[in-house]
């Protein structure tokens, strides 16, 4: 398929796996955004996490805690990023039909995607555990990380069925 050919099905494509491709395009950009307001502040960028007047919502100690700079001596925020651009990039991949000609792609999607929710669930239990608190902008991109997994079920459905009869 030539990239002008990729570039005409990805942008007016119709195809119900296209719909859902979109829609998990978009939650994950909300993710990726929610992900660069929180670099911001654990950068030193920004001094202070603007989120809503909720009870139980403090951004800033959540995301200045010690546990948030653990994995790779970097702010989790900034992995968060680089994880989500990953799943941005597998839900992109490929042309409209991928789940019969290149299976592997809505697979990957599936698992990167129940991945990315075990995780989003395991640090908004770290943050009331730890914390009795919540960072907004990181369940925002829960919430949308969350409403992503059934979303890549029926394509990986069909890309198993053509995989396993292959």
């Amino acid at each position: 398929m030539s990239g002008a050919e990729l570039s005409r099905q990805l942008r007016l494509g119709k195809s119900d796996a296209l719909g859902r491709r979109r829609q998990i395009s978009v939650l994950t950009l909300i993710s990726i955004g929610s992900m660069a307001i929180v670099s911001l502040y654990q950068l030193g960028i920004i001094k202070h996490l603007p989120e809503p007047p909720l009870p139980k919502m403090d951004a800033d100690k959540v995301d200045a805690a010690a546990e948030a700079y653990e994995i790779l001596w970097m702010p989790d925020a900034v992995l968060g990023l680089g994880s989500y651009a990953v799943t941005l990039g597998l839900a992109v991949m490929g042309p409209d039909n991928r789940a019969r000609t290149r299976p592997w792609i809505p697979l990957a999607l599936v698992a990167k995607t129940l991945v990315d929710s075990l995780a989003a669930g395991k640090l908004t239990v770290d943050q009331w555990t730890k914390h009795k608190a919540f960072c907004f902008w990181c369940l925002l991109a829960a919430a949308a990380t969350f409403a992503t997994l059934p979303l890549t079920i029926p394509e990986a459905r069909e890309a198993w069925s053509r995989f396993n009869n292959s």
